[in-house]
């Protein structure tokens, strides 16, 4: 599927279904829509902004019809390229389906449209003694269809899941424009295929959500935050094992390596050890008559070889002032290296520990510089590598160390993408985790709902042979 100019009756038809003010054709309008946060760029031939279920199902009928590609976007903050309409076309911009359609807190429920962002549902949630889990970094401005897409989680995921076990049902168009709905509006249910869960996570190459029905769990009474320094990587993975293995699941655990503390040194809003090889930022939630007992629980386990020295949050300030300090990391290292290639892999918890010692091994041999940091609790770790893109010869460094570290993730029975998803940044890899016979089920799976192949095309899996 190559690029090809709008027929002028599609154009006039998409103006028809959404609106001519929807409609965006001028080259300078639709460039912005063509990034999203890999800084990757393809310049879609319109962007049609939708604001109905119907409008929805008319544009990807109409697509369908005419083989025009379709790539359904929410906020861009996704860092794989996977909303860069490879292949022009139309870019179906959701972010003004933005309603919450229904809170119901007797049955811990909410119905959303794809546009509202992580941080309005919270918000919504809240007011009724609620929240939604999953709590992405850009939880302020990304969108809950763009959580649900990429399946992105956040550090809760370490106590309460992804989207995927916070998500009851969906309602979505397919890519021949068939309006279907998944799931329940219950909390338990096994009628039929489990066709929510394979839609989380497929990136808008199946079907495009117009509509998702939401677990919510109740708020926790109290929390509390630790911080807890370390001589090197190795003892901070250990400790990570040690905290996972006893009885208290705390509701985040962070990691971030020696050299990211020294990067965010100056933006912390709280002090930072000074030498410190690793550091790990645990919270503990729960109802106030048992949250000392469970914070000693989580401390105790931290101990041991290594340990320099754990904090204690003194009251919603220090609290605050602690994960400002692990929220600037990502920022910082914008800021250092513009066009860092982020990795977001993931191995057994019980693993962490060679993973990051191969992965200081290899920042050596490549002459690359490596930081760490991420959901240690699912050992789920961004690997970054802070490369200058201008210089031939450390990207061809950096490309050779890429590859060497997916194959120490499979190595170590680990996946190539936790949360971010593949998109375009890691399409080529995925035969190397998944074995030819799923795969090619999957790309049956991919012409069922999609015969035309029309939704976001060019991503996920590698092209066949």
């Amino acid at each position: 599927m190559s690029a090809v100019p709008l027929n002028p009756a599609v154009l006039e038809a998409l103006r028809h279904v959404a609106g001519a003010d929807q409609v965006l054709t001028d080259p300078a309008d639709c460039w912005p829509y063509g990034y999203d946060n890999s800084r990757r760029h393809a310049l879609p031939q319109a962007v049609v902004f939708a604001t109905t279920h119907e409008q929805v199902r008319d544009i990807v009928r109409l697509c369908h019809q005419h083989e025009v590609p379709l790539v359904a976007r929410g906020r861009g903050t996704g860092t794989t390229g996977a909303t860069v309409p490879l292949y022009g076309g139309v870019v179906l911009a959701l972010e003004r389906m933005d309603r919450i359609l229904v809170v119901d807190p007797a049955n811990r429920v909410m119905v959303v449209e794809p546009g509202v962002t992580n941080q309005a549902v919270q918000d919504a949630a809240a007011q009724h003694g609620f929240f939604w889990p999953p709590d992405p970094t850009s939880a302020a401005f990304c969108s809950v269809g763009g959580n649900l897409a990429y399946n992105s989680a956040g550090p809760r995921a370490v106590k309460y899941g992804t989207p995927r076990e916070n998500t009851l049902g969906l309602r979505a168009v397919t890519g021949s424009g068939a309006e279907i709905r998944t799931g329940v509006y219950t909390t338990k249910g096994v009628v039929g295929y489990d066709l929510t869960r394979l839609l989380i996570g497929s990136e808008g190459t199946l079907a495009i959500i117009t509509e998702a029905t939401l677990k919510l769990t109740p708020l926790p009474e109290t929390r509390r935050t630790l911080q807890a320094a370390y001589a090197d990587m190795h003892g901070a993975a250990r400790a990570v094992s040690r905290i996972m293995a006893q009885a208290v699941t705390p509701c985040a655990l962070e990691f971030i390596d020696g050299r990211a503390i020294e990067m965010i040194r100056a933006y912390a809003q709280a002090p930072l050890p000074s030498g410190a090889g690793a550091m790990l930022m645990i919270e503990v939630d729960g109802q106030h008559a048992a949250i000392d007992a469970a914070a000693d629980s989580v401390a105790r386990a931290a101990q041991g070889q290594g340990l320099l020295e754990i904090i204690a949050a003194r009251g919603k300030e220090e609290t605050a002032a602690l994960w400002a300090t692990r929220k600037a990391l990502s920022p910082a290292l914008r800021t250092i290296a513009p066009k860092k290639i982020n990795e977001d892999v993931v191995v057994p918890v019980s693993r962490m520990a060679e993973l990051i010692g191969g992965l200081e091994q290899l920042a050596r041999e490549f002459a690359i510089t490596i930081v760490n940091f991420g959901h240690a609790g699912n050992g789920n770790i961004h690997v970054n590598l802070l490369v200058n893109p201008d210089d031939p010869a450390e990207m061809a460094r950096a490309e050779h160390c890429l590859d060497r570290v997916f194959d120490l993730v499979l190595k170590l029975q680990g996946t190539l993408s936790g949360e971010h998803g593949v998109g375009i940044e890691k399409r080529d890899f995925v035969a190397r985790e998944i074995e030819p016979e799923t795969l090619e089920l999957m790309r049956a799976i991919k012409r069922l709902f999609d015969p035309r192949a029309i939704l976001n095309p060019g991503k996920m899996f590698p092209a066949e042979k």
